[in-house]
């Protein structure tokens, strides 16, 4: 990070906010047409109606954590762009924990009684989590050559 420019900093941090942001759309418009789908059918699945609802939810709180760090891009000095790749890792440990709770919400609607609603629920946490932390880590290779 020594040697990376304001503006090369900040193109790369740009870039992230637009990933982020295609990603948290295509979330809450997948996940509101998964919903949608399902009760205008009046089919009943609970592991699709609850993976549909939390990848709504979670687009949603992407799309707005975008929008806002979007607004809130400026050229950065050496330390806001250390401080930057200190936020980055914690996110991305972060991300780490979701993708464990997820897989533990799976593992607890498994077993001993199936409850699918669990299982698709801590599937799109999972999903979630791993493309935040694929987001993230791009980013993150970026600024730190």
């Amino acid at each position: 990070m020594q040697y990376m420019w304001a503006d090369t900093l900040y193109a790369a941090e740009r870039a992230h906010v637009l990933r982020l942001t295609i990603w948290g759309g295509a979330g809450l418009l997948i996940g509101s047409a998964l919903v949608a789908t399902l009760r205008a059918g009046r089919q009943r699945s609970a592991l699709l109606e609850h993976f549909g609802v939390q990848t709504a939810v979670w687009g949603a709180v992407e799309l707005g954590i975008a929008l806002v760090r979007y607004q809130s891009l400026a050229f950065r000095d050496l330390a806001a762009a250390t401080r930057l790749d200190r936020l980055l890792w914690l996110n991305i440990g972060l991300d780490v924990g979701f993708v464990l709770t997820g897989i533990t919400l799976v593992a607890l609607g498994w077993r001993p009684v199936r409850r699918l609603g669990l299982v698709g629920a801590g599937i799109a946490v999972v999903l979630q989590g791993t493309a935040l932390m694929l987001l993230d880590l791009v980013l993150a290779g970026q600024i730190s050559r």
